[in-house]
C-alpha cells in the first residue's frame, strides 16, 4: 500500500482503519475492534512528532533547522527524543549495512531534484521536461558518511560538520512502525499490524494463522501472499516515488557511494526481518546492491523476494518461498 508494496491480505482482521501522514498512506489492523480508535490515536500522535522532527519539507522541522545552522564549524544542538530515537537507529542501520543506507545523503537526495513534496516535484519536473537537457555525470554531490555525525544519545546533543545534511527518510519510517507497535502492544489489548507506507510491524496476539502478507506490485496486483508470525516485513521500490530531472528519471533512493540515484535493477526488493527498521535497511540496501543483491542478502540470512525492472524471472534467498508455493510463510 502507498508508496512501498506489501499489504495484508483482507480476510485475516477483525478492524482496521488507514490514514495520510507524514506524505504517504498507512493502515492499522487490530484483532479487537475495540481497540481501533486508541491505536489510530497512538500512531497519529507519535507519526505527528516524527513529522516535526525529520521532515525536509517542513521548514520548522528538526532537519530543516539544523540544515540552517551550518556554518564554519558544523553545527550542535539539542534535538527531541523522537529525532534523537530516528536518528541512533539511522546510525544503526548504516552500520549494519557498511554504509550502502546512511543518513548523510540528504543533500544528494536534494540534487536528484526530490527538494520538496513529492506531487510538487512532479508537477515542476513536468512543466520543465520540454527544455530539460540531460547532463548526466558518473558521480553526485559527495555523501559525508555516517561517521561524520555525533549522537551523544543520553544527552540528546547532536553535532554534524559543515555541508551535511540529513535525510532519515525510509529509515525513520521503519522505526516508527515498530515504535508504534511496540506502543499499541504497551497499551491496548489484541494484536496490532502496523502499516507505514509499506514497512509493516507486528505485535500483541496473532491472527489464527498468522498475518497474511502480500507482495503487492506497482499496478496493483498482490503478486504473492506469505503468513507473518511476528517477523516484520519491507518493500523498496524504484517504481513508486519517481520523477525527471535534467532529462533523466529519478527514483528516491541515492548510492552513498556515488551520491547519484541507485541504477534500476530490480523494480522492487521485499525482505523479511527481525523488526521493521532492519527488514526495510535490508530491502534499500538490496537496491543500492542492484546484481550483488541476492549474494548480499543471503550471506545475511534475509529472507527475501526480488522482482526484476526488465520483468525477467523472480530471485528469492534462502527462507522466503518460492512465487507459486502456497506455503503462507517467510523466515
Amino acid at each position: 500500500m502507498g508508496t512501498k508494496a506489501s499489504r495484508v491480505a483482507q480476510n485475516v482482521f477483525t478492524a482496521s482503519a488507514s490514514f495520510d501522514a507524514i506524505g504517504t498512506h498507512h493502515h492499522l489492523v487490530v484483532t479487537r475492534p475495540e481497540s481501533l480508535g486508541g491505536a489510530i490515536a497512538i500512531a497519529r500522535d507519535h507519526l505527528l512528532d516524527l513529522d516535526e522532527a525529520v521532515s525536509r519539507f517542513r521548514a520548522d522541522s528538526e532537519v530543516s533547522v539544523l540544515a540552517r545552522r551550518q556554518g564554519h564549524d558544523g553545527v550542535s544542538m539539542l534535538v527531541s527524543p523522537v529525532f534523537a530515537s530516528s536518528l541512533a537507529a539511522a546510525l544503526r542501520v548504516a552500520r549494519l549495512t557498511d554504509g550502502l543506507v546512511d543518513p548523510t545523503v540528504g543533500r544528494a537526495v536534494i540534487a536528484s531534484g526530490y527538494d520538496a513534496d513529492l506531487a510538487l516535484v512532479r508537477a515542476r519536473s513536468a512543466r520543465s521536461a520540454r527544455s530539460a537537457r540531460s547532463v548526466r555525470s558518473d558521480e553526485g554531490p559527495s555523501v559525508p558518511g555516517w561517521r561524520v555525525v555525533e549522537l551523544d544519545l543520553g544527552l540528546r546533543r547532536l553535532r554534524v560538520p559543515e555541508g551535511t545534511v540529513l535525510g532519515l527518510g525510509a529509515s525513520a519510517k521503519a522505526h516508527a512502525a515498530d515504535t508504534i507497535a511496540r506502543l499499541l502492544a504497551g497499551r491496548l489489548e489484541g494484536g496490532f499490524l502496523v502499516n507505514l507506507g509499506g514497512d509493516l510491524a507486528f505485535s500483541g496476539e496473532l491472527p489464527q494463522g498468522g498475518w497474511q502478507v502480500g507482495v503487492e506490485g506497482t499496478d496493483g496486483e498482490v503478486r504473492q501472499v506469505v503468513a507473518g508470525h511476528g517477523q516484520a516485513f519491507a518493500t523498496s521500490s524504484t517504481t513508486r516515488r519517481t520523477w525527471t530531472s535534467n532529462g533523466e528519471r529519478r527514483h528516491h533512493i541515492v548510492d552513498p557511494r556515488t551520491g547519484r540515484t541507485a541504477p534500476v535493477v530490480w523494480e522492487q526488493v521485499t525482505c523479511a526481518g527481525v523488526n521493521a527498521l532492519e527488514a526495510n535497511a535490508a530491502s534499500t540496501a538490496a537496491v543500492v546492491l542492484g546484481d550483488e543483491a541476492p549474494g548480499w542478502l543471503e550471506a545475511r540470512g534475509i529472507p527475501a523476494r526480488l522482482d526484476r525492472a526488465d520483468g525477467g524471472p523472480v530471485v528469492t534467498t534462502p527462507g522466503w518461498p518460492r512465487p507459486g508455493e502456497d506455503t503462507r510463510s517467510a523466515a
